[in-house]
């Protein structure tokens, strides 16, 4: 288990190559729901659009990193991540993702500056390119989900959010392979309710619960680029085990949803993973209790949505 000192000393160590994210709260009442107070964590501000600059910055900063660089395997949004600490730390990146990949992502590893290859049809493809290519090179692994500093990195998100909104009694969290809600919930330790939230599509870590220990489960659906990895991490699983209070699906169409209601409510614009927390609330997935002060993280937002040029 990692502990409260730990991702506090990573968030000292990380800080000054992060942005500290705002929070924004508004009510279930502004989105055609019932009354209900949600504060929105916007991650998707975060440098490279994602959270997972937390946890890339943590790896650089925490451990050695040899002469051959550093090495990742990603559905996309990791990818950019290190890209982006390594470009800013002077540090060589060869970045591997599946052909899912959204074109985004890949168009902003490229501008990272990171020898990508794109290759395979899901993250383990990636992953398995990537571990050979490691043993080749002598590049440091740096692992999406399944590694001690990444833990911490995205821990230091719980962290900030219990600064900035110390009152909250439930926080939603999209799963993919576990390591944000692994540090969160690593970070609050049972304080509040922390609550998972996965596509119908690739239920990782509803499956691993019901099953005791990470199996594999479906890799699909919407946001396949970035909350299917496939198995959730052995790292991550006892935290959840202890701290997640439960996990909760959403269908492809309830995150289609929650994106539009995001651009046309507040004008944020998320991919599809990002949005996977609020769809757990436009659809009724989770229902919170009269007067629940919800969490909602909104935690990337690297998507093709947007275009000016059109």
């Amino acid at each position: 288990m990692i502990t409260r000192d730990d991702i506090a000393s990573a968030y000292a160590l990380i800080r000054p190559h992060i942005r500290r994210t705002p929070v924004i709260e508004a009510n279930g009442a502004d989105f055609g729901l019932d009354p209900l107070a949600l504060t929105f964590k916007l991650e998707l501000l975060q440098h490279a659009g994602v959270f997972k600059t937390r946890g890339a910055f943590a790896n650089l900063l925490m451990r050695q990193v040899p002469a051959a660089g550093v090495a990742a395997a990603s559905g996309g949004n990791h990818g950019v991540a290190v890209a982006y600490a390594a470009m800013k730390l002077g540090v060589p990146a060869k970045i591997f993702v599946p052909t899912i990949s959204s074109p985004a992502k890949i168009r902003r590893i490229e501008d990272y500056g990171a020898d990508l290859a794109v290759g395979g049809e899901r993250y383990a493809d990636a992953l398995a390119a990537s571990e050979a290519w490691i043993a080749r090179s002598g590049a440091l692994a740096v692992h999406a989900f399944d590694q001690t500093e990444t833990l911490l990195g995205q821990g230091t998100l719980g962290l900030e959010l219990e600064e900035q909104a110390p009152d909250l009694d439930t926080l939603l969290v999209a799963v993919g392979g576990g390591g944000l809600i692994g540090g969160i919930a690593a970070w609050y330790g049972g304080r509040i309710k922390v609550v998972g939230v996965e596509p119908e599509a690739s239920p990782t870590l509803h499956r691993a619960l019901a099953a005791g220990e990470p199996v594999d489960a479906e890799a699909g659906g919407i946001a396949a680029d970035s909350l299917a990895p496939r198995r959730v991490g052995a790292l991550m699983f006892p935290i959840a085990q202890r701290h997640v209070e439960r996990v909760v699906l959403v269908t492809d169409e309830a995150i289609r949803q929650a994106q539009r209601a995001l651009w046309s409510t507040l004008r944020i614009v998320a991919e599809p993973g990002g949005a996977a927390t609020f769809a757990a609330v436009v659809s009724g997935r989770y229902r919170p209790q009269p007067d629940e002060r919800v969490g909602v993280l909104v935690s990337g937002g690297n998507t093709v949505a947007v275009d000016f040029d059109r």
